[in-house]
This record gives structure tokens, sequence and C-alpha cells, in this order.
């Protein structure tokens, strides 16, 4: 009796090795999430007089950018290890190389250059870490139910630190500077390399990302829809990528603020986003394309009092709502795939999916770079708000001339 009424939470913390891990992967998240706001500002303290956009682009794509570069380069390596050894090799790479990064900067000997090499190569494995957890999940909880509590909570996990960690990282850089923040990151990924080396399990049959995606691109070539669904989300997040840059060179020189400043613009956007996705099963009636077109127009629109005024209420205000409304995009887009994908081809159109969208925002973010330094911050976040909407309404044009009103006709596609 008292079994079948335990929740599969408290059947996953039974876990001797999730209950290891769990924590530090939590710890190491949020040691993600501050490093949101240091990545950003040590790259604007230290790049050279005129060039602070440039540089701050490079970095915070840097820091995602190689991640599928490293799934498909490592591949035949990574493929040998278990999913405790990826996650281990991943968060201890990260430590390393984001350690050296912490002790350059504090000793004031870091040059941008480095500082954007050593980035590069702290995410590099960062895909195989990830893949990695959640195979995990996979080894040690066989039921279902609770292999979808334990996806969850590793999804939490991510959520609470893009709430908590900029917030943080904005008092902690105000005080102590961006190198002792990313310091903080750097133990954090230690703490996780320790616990995840201390995994002992078998090795599991379960699918590596590399061999997930094959076949992957003609099933979506095969299904238009889902081709044109996949050149949507590449094409929003794309657009996205210029405000990771736009934001902190705005704060630092438009408004003259602070980290702490930065990390509650961070804050809000994480607090709407995540009530956003939790009110996504509330969408599921409506037509999911209507739908994916109201959220790139109204987070366009939502960045436009960010480019239109050196106000911070309004900026503030519309970054929150601009969470809010962004939030069940994902929710949404993934329930598109799955409506439109043969459930033998679903993994694998979704880690190619990941292969593409991933990349998209990190190339926006560079190119955000060059774009900030000949505009300006403020003049930036307006022009991605401006492209954002068009691209909304560039989707529900063709949706009205195509005549795809509802789901099912996803599904054809």
């Amino acid at each position: 009796m008292l079994e079948t009424r335990t929740s599969p939470i408290a059947r996953l913390l039974r876990n001797p090795v999730l209950r290891r891990v769990l924590p530090a992967t939590l710890v190491s998240a949020l040691g993600d999430g501050m490093s949101m706001v240091a990545v950003a500002w040590l790259a604007v303290q230290i790049a050279p007089a005129g060039q602070a956009g440039v540089w701050t682009g490079l970095a915070v794509a840097a820091y995602a950018l190689p991640a599928p570069l490293g799934v498909v380069l490592l591949a035949k390596p990574m493929r040998a290890l278990r999913a405790s050894q990826l996650m281990a090799s991943d968060a201890a790479l990260r430590a390393l190389t984001l350690g050296a990064i912490a002790i350059l900067a504090i000793t004031g000997t870091l040059n941008p250059m480095v500082y954007v090499l050593l980035l590069a190569i702290s995410s590099l494995l960062h895909a195989w870490g990830n893949a990695g957890a959640y195979t995990l999940i996979a080894e040690l909880l066989p039921d279902e139910e609770d292999r979808v509590a334990g996806n969850s909570l590793l999804s939490t996990f991510a959520q609470a630190s893009f709430v908590i960690g900029p917030a943080l990282a904005g008092l902690l850089t105000a005080v102590t500077g961006p190198g002792w923040v990313i310091g903080f990151d750097a133990v954090s990924f230690a703490v996780l390399a320790v616990a995840a080396r201390s995994v002992r399990t078998r090795t599991s049959a379960a699918v590596t990302p590399t061999e997930s995606t094959t076949g992957a691109w003609r099933t979506i070539a095969d299904r238009p829809r889902l081709l044109g669904l996949l050149a949507v989300t590449c094409a929003f997040f794309f657009l996205y990528g210029p405000v990771e840059v736009a934001l902190p060179i705005h704060v630092a020189h438009g408004l003259h603020g602070s980290p702490g400043l930065l990390g509650l613009y961070w804050t809000v956007f994480g607090i709407g986003a995540t009530i956003g996705a939790l009110s996504a099963s509330a969408l599921r009636r409506r037509p999911p394309w209507q739908v994916v077109t109201v959220i790139i127009i109204g987070w366009g629109a939502a960045l436009l009092p960010l480019g239109l005024t050196d106000t911070i209420w309004p900026g503030m205000l519309g970054l929150a709502v601009g969470g809010l409304i962004y939030g069940p995009f994902t929710a949404i887009t993934t329930a598109l795939f799955q409506s439109s994908t043969p459930p033998y081809a679903l993994s694998r159109v979704l880690a190619a999916r990941t292969a593409l969208t991933t990349p998209s925002t990190a190339l926006g973010t560079l190119l955000g770079g060059p774009v900030v330094t000949a505009l300006g911050g403020r003049l930036t976040l307006l022009l991605s708000g401006l492209l954002t909407v068009a691209l909304g309404v560039a989707v529900a044009a063709v949706l009205r001339l195509a005549r795809t009103p509802s789901p099912a006709r996803c599904e054809q596609g």
C-alpha cells in the first residue's frame, strides 16, 4: 500500500546514485546560471576601447557554439564512455578551463583572445555531458514514470538556475568582480566531476547523440511541415542571439548600470519564462502553428521597450512579459514535431533539431558583436525586436496562404 502511494520524485531520491549526483548537478546548474552574467560582464571589462560589442559576442558564443561541434568531432572517443563518464569528462574540462579563466581574470592577466579560446574549449564536451545526464537517468530508472520525473527534475534545475543564478551573479560581481563568479562556476563543475566519477553503472545500450541523428535529415526533408518548422525555429533563435550581446552593453554603457541590474533583467525574464512554460498545457487546444506565430510576434514586440527608451522599468517589464510569452515555445514546437514524425524516427529528428537550433542562437550572438559595435546596444535590441516581429508576420502570411489552420494538417506534412 505504501509503495503504491509513493511519488516518482520520492522513489527517484531513494536511488543512492541519484542522491549523490543530483545535488551536484543542481550546484553546477546554479554555477552556469551565474556565468550567464559573469561571462558577458568580464568580456565588457577586458575588451579594448570601442570593441566591447565584438568581444562580448565572441565570448558568449564561445561558451555555447563549440558544443555541437564536439558531438561530431569527438564522436569516436566519447561513444566508448559510460553515461557517468560523459558527465565527468565534461564537468572536469569545464572546471579546468573556467578555473584558468578565473585565475587569469583575478590576477589581471587575462586578454580577450585567451578568454574566448578558453571559453570555447570549456564548451567542447557540453553536449556529451548533457546527453550523459539524461542517459544516466534512463540507466538507473527503468520505469517510464520515474524516467519522466528524473528528466523533469533535470529541466527544473536549469530553469531554477536561470531565475536565481543571474541575480546572485549580479550581486557577487558587483562586490567581488566577474572573475570570482566564474571561479565559483569552475568549483561547481569540479563538484559534479567528482560526483559523476564516483558512479559505477553498467554500460547501457542507449543511443548516443551521434547515432541518434542517423537518417533524421531524410525524415525531415520528406516532411515539408517539419522542414518549415525547423527553419522558423532556427531563424527565431538566430534573431534572439544578438540580445545576449546587446543587453549587457545596453546596461553597462547605455544605462550606466551595474552587474546587479543586468542580473535583475535576466531574472525577471527567467521568472516570466518559467510561468509561461507551466502554462503550455493550457494552450494544447489552440492551433499549434497559431500559438508559434503569436509567440514569435509577442517576443519581438516585448523587446521594443528596451530598444525605444533608456528608462529601466519599461524595458524590464517588456523582458518579463517577453519571458512569459516565450515560455511555452519549446513545449508547443516539440508537440508539433511529435505529431508530424513517425514514432520510430522521433528521437533522431529531435536530436537533429537540437544540432541546428543550438548553433543558431550562438551564430546570432556572434553576429550581434559587430552589430552592437556599429549601432549600440539599444538600437540592436530594437532591430532584433522589429526583425522578429517581421518573421512572425511572414510565418502568419505563409500559413494563411497555405491554409493550414489545424494540427491535423501538420500531421500530414
